[in-house]
């Protein structure tokens, strides 16, 4: 059986501004993966063909070959998650990294907690149990406690009826306390649609779901709207 350091996801960073690779990478080893570092198209594809990463991150402008042109030829033999890194509001590098095979796609400028959340979602569709960073079943914050499994949650000895959704909502913030949640990312991992600036439901559940938590005796500044950026939970 592997051991626990054995399992550590192993991810290849494609990014050629050595400053953002870099930071990148950093962050990464700091929660425990382990990384390699490439710059330019061809050695990226020649890296991940002959290497085994469980997670590629990669950046559409490339030297020698772009990010696309790297998807393509290592679809031809290798199907390891892919992320892609794409400019800003570019609907159309997003929808050509789908049909060349991306796993997902996150837009630069990018937060690096966002970036990192996602890699998770997405380790934890590919690699399932064996990714050590697999959520816990239950989550204990003070008095309050979150059960996954029967999505009971508790506030003391008051006991808190939520929704599926309202349930997910809460365990995402709980589980990344003290960090602040886009929206975007959140209808995706709640509400598993797209975000629209003109839709409400997000806020609509968070509403419901802070006043259950104050009514059983939870402070009514824990669960915060950090305007502009999205959600935390303190």
């Amino acid at each position: 059986m592997a051991s626990v350091a054995q399992r550590r996801p192993r991810i290849l960073v494609v990014e050629d501004d050595r400053t953002l690779n870099a930071q990148i990478a950093s962050l990464l080893e700091g929660k425990g993966y382990r990384t390699q570092q490439s710059y330019e198209g061809e050695g990226a594809l020649l890296c991940a063909l002959s290497q085994h990463f469980d997670l590629i991150l990669l950046d559409v402008l490339l030297p020698t070959l772009d990010g696309f042109e790297v998807l393509d030829r290592l679809r031809k033999t290798r199907h390891t998650p892919v992320m892609m890194l794409t400019a800003c509001g570019a609907e159309e590098e997003r929808i050509l990294g789908y049909r060349r095979g991306a796993d997902d796609y996150v837009p630069k400028p990018f937060g690096f907690t966002e970036l990192l959340l996602r890699i998770e979602a997405l380790l934890r569709r590919t690699l399932g149990s064996t990714d050590q960073r697999a959520d816990p079943d239950e989550l204990t914050l003070g008095p309050l406690k979150l059960d996954r499994s029967t999505m009971d949650v508790r506030h003391g000895s008051a006991g808190i009826t939520l929704t599926p959704i309202q349930f997910r909502l809460l365990w995402s913030l709980v589980l990344h306390q003290g960090q602040v949640l886009s929206k975007p990312y959140l209808y995706q991992l709640v509400l598993e649609r797209e975000f629209s600036r003109y839709d409400r439901s997000l806020d609509m559940h968070l509403s419901r779901v802070r006043r259950k938590l104050i009514e059983a005796g939870l402070a009514a500044d824990r669960l915060q709207t950090v305007h502009g950026k999205g959600y935390c939970f303190l």
